[in-house]
C-alpha cells in the first residue's frame, strides 16, 4: 500500500479530515509579544473623587490647641413679641430671657426660674404636611417655633376647615395654656408647610417648675410689664455714643456686652488604617510604588468624608449650625430666581460663594430657562462656573438629597477678617503628609503585613449668624 503527500499538503480547504486550516501566521503574535513588552498603564483611578470645592474655598485658620472658641457680643431682642433661639449643631434651645415674650411671663425677672423652664423645653422636628396638634385636644403645651411655617387651621363660620394665618420663626401658639387657671382645648390645630422645628413647654412641668418657684407663683398672681432695653438693628446691646454736639457735655459711658458661654468647636477627626503586604510593597513597586498608591487612594476618601462631615456632622456641620432665622424656604417649591436672591439678601455682607448639589443647580438652570434668565458664569479658581449676581454657584454632592427629591442651597460669608465661615485644622502635626493630615507607621504583624495609621483633623465654624444662609427643601424634579 502506497501513501500519497499529496493530499497531507493540499492546501484546498476541504482536507482530508474535512476542517478548515487557519491562514499561517507571518508574524508574531501580540499576545506573546506583550510577555515581552512593558504595557502603558495609568494610575489606579477612584470614581468616588470629586471636585470638592468646599475644602477649596474655606480659609482655613490654625487651631493649636485643639479647641477653637468664637467670642461674640449677646445677642437678643426683648420686647418684640419674638421668641429667639440659639442652635448647638442640631440641638435648639430657646434663650431663657426669651420667655419672657410670652404674655403670662411677661416682666418676670428671676433668671434661675427662666433657666429652669427653657431647659424644660422639649425639641420636635417636623416635616412638610406633619399635624402638630389637632383642635379640640386638650391644651396641655405651648408650642415655640424656632423655624419653619405652620399653618393655623380650624373650623371656619360656616363648619369648613380654615387657614387663619401662618405661624413661622419666633412664634409661639396657645401661651395661657400655660397660665389659665383651668386647662382648656385648643381651638385651632398646627399643621406644617414645611420642615422646620419646634419647642413644646409642658403644662405638668411648668406648673412643677412654679410650685418651687415663689417669684413665678407671685407673678403668675399679679403679672407687670416691663420696659425692654435698647438694642441696635442685630439685636445686640446699643452702644451709647453722643456725636455733633458743641461745647463740653458729659459723654455717655457704655460697654460691649459678650456672650457668657461662648461656642467651642472642636477638631474633629477621621481615621483609618492602612495595610500592605510586605510582600507586595518588596515586589511589585515597578514601575509604581504601591505604597504610594494605596496612600494616595486613602487620602483621597478621607478627604472626600470631611467634607461630607464638614456639611452633614449633627455637631458642627454647616447645614446643623445655620442659625433658624437665616434658613429660608423656596416659594413654590424649585429654585426660583427670586428664591435665590432671598438667599444673597440673607447672607447680604460680602457672600462669597453659593454651594448647591449638581441636581439642585439644574434644576435652578430649568427655572431660569422658564423664564428667559440666563446668569452670565463667573471666573472662580481659574475656572469659569455657574453664578448668581456673580456669586459663584460650585457644586457639592455631599450636600444630600432627601426621599421626597429636595435638597439645600448653602449660601456663606468666607474668611476669618469678615466674621464669616472659617475652616479649622492643625498643621505641623507629628508625621504629617499633607497639611492635618498624618501617616503614621504602626509596625509590621506576624502575617508580614505593614499598617499605617491615616488621619485626619478637621472642623469648621460659623462666627456670626448672618455668615451662613441656607435655602431649604429646593425641589429638584422636573
Amino acid at each position: 500500500m502506497t501513501t500519497s503527500l499529496e493530499g497531507a499538503l493540499d492546501p484546498t480547504p476541504e482536507n482530508q479530515a474535512g476542517t478548515t486550516d487557519p491562514a499561517p501566521r507571518l508574524s508574531l503574535d501580540t499576545a506573546a509579544a506583550r510577555n515581552l513588552a512593558t504595557t502603558t498603564k495609568t494610575p489606579p483611578q477612584m470614581q468616588a473623587i470629586t471636585s470638592r470645592w468646599l475644602l477649596k474655598v474655606l480659609p482655613w485658620t490654625q487651631v493649636s490647641g485643639g479647641t477653637f472658641r468664637v467670642n461674640r457680643r449677646l445677642t437678643h431682642t426683648l420686647g418684640n413679641g419674638r421668641v429667639e433661639f440659639y442652635a448647638t449643631g442640631s440641638e435648639v434651645s430657646v434663650i431663657p430671657a426669651e420667655l419672657t415674650e410670652l404674655p403670662g411671663l411677661a416682666g418676670f425677672d428671676d433668671q434661675a426660674t427662666l433657666q429652669a423652664l427653657a431647659e424644660a423645653c422639649v425639641q420636635r422636628d417636623f416635616v412638610p404636611g406633619e399635624v402638630l396638634l389637632r383642635e379640640g385636644e386638650a391644651a396641655d403645651r405651648v408650642v415655640l417655633i424656632a423655624h419653619g411655617k405652620l399653618s393655623r387651621r380650624g373650623h371656619g363660620a360656616y363648619d369648613n376647615e380654615t387657614e387663619f394665618d401662618v405661624l413661622a420663626d419666633g412664634d409661639f401658639f396657645a401661651a395661657d395654656a400655660l397660665t389659665a387657671a383651668e386647662p382648656g382645648a385648643y381651638e385651632n390645630g398646627l399643621t406644617a408647610l414645611t420642615s422646620g422645628t419646634v419647642l413644646t413647654l409642658a403644662r405638668a412641668d411648668f406648673d412643677r417648675i412654679a410650685e418651687n418657684s415663689e417669684a413665678l407663683t407671685a407673678h403668675l398672681a399679679a403679672a407687670r410689664s416691663r420696659v425692654p432695653g435698647q438694642r441696635n438693628a442685630s439685636g445686640e446691646s446699643e452702644i451709647a455714643l453722643a456725636a455733633g454736639h458743641v461745647g463740653e457735655p458729659a459723654l455717655p459711658g457704655t460697654f460691649a456686652d459678650y456672650e457668657l458661654t461662648p461656642r467651642e468647636y472642636e477638631l474633629s477627626v477621621a481615621q483609618t488604617v492602612l495595610r500592605v503586604h510586605s510582600r507586595v510593597a518588596d515586589l511589585y513597586n515597578e514601575p509604581m510604588n504601591q505604597v504610594e498608591e494605596q496612600l494616595r487612594l486613602t487620602v483621597e476618601a478621607l478627604r472626600e468624608r470631611q467634607e461630607h462631615e464638614l456639611v452633614n456632622n449633627p455637631d458642627f456641620g454647616l447645614l446643623h449650625n445655620a442659625d433658624p432665622r437665616q434658613r429660608l424656604h423656596t416659594r413654590s417649591g424649585p429654585p426660583t430666581p427670586d428664591d435665590m436672591d432671598e438667599l444673597l439678601a440673607a447672607v447680604w455682607k460680602e457672600p462669597s460663594v453659593l454651594l448647591a448639589h449638581p441636581r439642585a443647580i439644574a434644576a435652578f438652570g430649568r427655572e431660569c430657562n422658564a423664564r428667559g434668565v440666563y446668569p452670565a458664569p463667573a471666573e472662580f479658581g481659574g475656572h469659569s462656573v455657574a453664578a448668581w449676581r456673580g456669586v459663584p454657584l460650585l457644586p457639592c454632592d455631599k450636600i444630600p438629597i432627601s426621599k421626597t427629591g429636595t435638597s439645600s442651597v448653602l449660601a456663606m460669608r468666607t474668611g476669618l477678617e469678615r466674621q464669616g465661615v472659617v475652616g479649622l485644622h492643625r498643621t505641623g502635626i507629628p508625621d504629617e503628609y499633607q497639611p492635618s493630615l498624618s501617616v503614621r507607621f504602626m509596625g509590621i504583624s506576624e502575617q508580614a503585613i505593614i499598617s499605617y495609621l491615616v488621619s485626619a483633623y478637621y472642623s469648621v465654624a460659623v462666627l456670626v449668624p448672618d455668615a451662613l444662609g441656607v435655602l431649604q427643601d429646593v425641589e429638584i424634579g422636573h
